[in-house]
């Protein structure tokens, strides 16, 4: 009587499970092995009855593929660029509004409204106001007496411009997290901190940092993974150029599987890259447990 009770509990907890499970096996699991299996196989997506096996022909490829090889850059520069100037602005904007002052509930809603737009319409907005003919910035600029930039037109100053329109668009996400963070520190240690003499730097320095510091590591991970899935402002901005200056891994992987249709060598890519975001999250993950040893 006892097993059967058991089997029927179990039969019921599948039971729920299974739309799940079947959502994560047609929408993750089959892709996943389907760009396995392409990554190996010579694919025009036009004349899918041609593919061929090719074996590791796809990866000797990419190896002097120029492009891949930028991309890879493209994508370091971008990630290595947009953690220190995205997590500086949220924590400057949380601890702007983190004390108790008239106007705060206005900056929390500026700050955060970027977050709730789509990107394509912000990239499309920036996309006009770096114009550098009929732009709003330059047009400020040149009030000043400067010469207008290039911007999104030069290969020396695209992907600089795309980190500071994706940092404005993202850091008031990051900006919420290091608020909540910022709350959940007892007021009674900064009132003791006072009593001993300490400033507010003193403050910020041996309490407000290290107690932040868990919450620090979680904006760190979540933003380190979104950047380096850039796609959209590439994609709407500047196309991957001037010269390839600004193309990602992940925009390569869509223009070479979607626009040239070679299903094949963008799945050897997407193999890649993936295998380059595991070993960094393991990476991480091993690095964050040896600092809470």
């Amino acid at each position: 009587m006892r097993e059967k009770s058991t089997l029927k509990e179990n039969l019921i907890g599948y039971g729920f499970l299974a739309p799940a499970l079947i959502l994560l096996t047609i929408f993750l699991i089959i892709p996943v092995g389907m760009v396995f299996y392409y990554a190996f196989t010579d694919y025009y997506l036009l004349t899918p009855d041609a593919r061929q096996f090719i074996g590791l022909d796809n990866f000797k490829r990419l190896i002097g593929d120029p492009i891949f090889l930028k991309s890879i850059f493209n994508t370091a520069k971008f990630v290595i660029w947009i953690i220190p100037v995205q997590l500086g602005a949220a924590l400057g904007m949380a601890l702007l509004i983190n004390k108790k002052r008239k106007g705060n509930m206005f900056f929390k809603v500026a700050f955060f409204a970027p977050v709730v737009m789509s990107l394509v319409v912000i990239s499309i907005l920036w996309l006009y106001l770096l114009n550098p003919n009929e732009g709003l910035i330059n047009a400020i600029l040149n009030r000043f007496g400067i010469e207008s930039l290039p911007f999104l037109t030069s290969p020396s100053q695209s992907m600089y411009t795309i980190v500071f329109v994706s940092a404005w668009q993202g850091a008031g996400y990051q900006m919420l997290l290091l608020l909540g963070g910022m709350q959940n520190i007892p007021q009674d240690v900064y009132e003791a901190a006072e009593l001993d003499g300490f400033t507010k730097f003193q403050q910020f320095r041996y309490i407000t940092l290290p107690l932040l510091k868990p919450t620090a590591i979680f904006v760190l991970l979540t933003t380190l993974i979104s950047a380096f899935k850039l796609i959209v402002q590439p994609m709407i901005m500047t196309q991957g150029g001037p010269m390839n200056s600004t193309m990602t891994m992940v925009y390569y992987i869509y223009q070479t599987g979607f626009t040239d249709r070679l299903v094949g060598y963008s799945s050897s890519i997407a193999l890649v890259f993936t295998t380059l975001i595991g070993l960094i999250t393991i990476t991480q993950r091993k690095l964050i447990k040896e600092d809470k040893d």
